[in-house]
């Protein structure tokens, strides 16, 4: 495992889900996690769960489809701990509703949730990380960046977007030694486990449903220091599912 000790590492919407479970692991090999989400009681509480076991944290409220809210975060992170080594972009919303049906505000809320954040945040975060001439960002963008479900064009179109901007900061930032990649996650169980299906398991070519873990695990590698060779990827993390073909009987 990379040494992540005392390496600070920014987690947008970390209160709750895959950001909070990523949060927590890189609170729990040594990192200064700086916790950033809209929900400020939630957020309250990952940063509690995080100190009761000797974790180092610090949390932001952000609305991060503010781009003042994002340099106040990156601020104060500075101020802190006067450093960035880790941003972790995974701050996200859905809307599932007919595309007749979307409207222009929440398409553009969905937008700037989920893609001008990334930007947002990913350009503030790297002006403090070329001070220390070397930096990692990921990206969580989704397999619906790749295949789509009806009703989904917010999403799919935002997602999308994350890919694409991934590799063209990895590519703009690669003077300061900043490697920017993504991670395309499938199916992961955010809620009860134990209640999935056996069907819900056996459908994915890896035998089951995934976990935010995963996700943490994936984000460690693209991270790790060690790993400077990898730069500009998406990585999908879906248990094999878009290699899999599927026909309607």
């Amino acid at each position: 495992m990379a040494n992540f000790q005392d390496r600070v590492v920014i987690v947008t919407g970390a209160a709750q889900g895959i950001g909070r479970i990523i949060a927590e692991h890189y609170a729990a090999v040594g990192a200064k996690v700086v916790l950033a989400d809209y929900s400020e009681d939630k957020l309250s509480e990952t940063q509690k769960r995080i100190r009761e076991w000797g974790g180092q944290v610090l949390s932001v409220p952000v609305d991060v489809r503010k781009e003042e809210d994002v340099i106040r975060l990156i601020r104060k992170t500075d101020e802190q701990y006067g450093a960035i080594h880790i941003l972790i972009n995974n701050a996200g919303i859905s809307r599932w509703k007919s595309p007749y049906e979307l409207t222009v505000e929440e398409w553009d809320d969905v937008i700037q949730t989920n893609l001008r954040s990334v930007f947002l945040c990913s350009r503030e975060a790297a002006k403090v990380m070329r001070r220390g001439s070397r930096g990692a960002i990921v990206n969580i963008a989704s397999t619906r960046a790749l295949m789509s479900e009806p009703n989904s064009e917010a999403y799919a179109a935002s997602k999308a977007g994350i890919v694409g901007l991934t590799h063209a900061l990895a590519v703009s930032f690669a003077g300061d030694k900043i490697r920017v990649n993504a991670v395309s996650p499938g199916w992961i169980e955010t809620g009860d486990y134990e209640a999935l299906r056996l069907a819900d398991h056996k459908q994915h070519p890896a035998g089951r449903v995934g976990k935010p873990e995963d996700i943490a695990r994936a984000c460690f590698y693209l991270t790790d220091p060690d790993n400077d060779f990898v730069t500009g990827i998406n990585l999908v993390v879906d248990g094999g599912m878009t290699r899999k073909m599927i026909y309607e009987e």
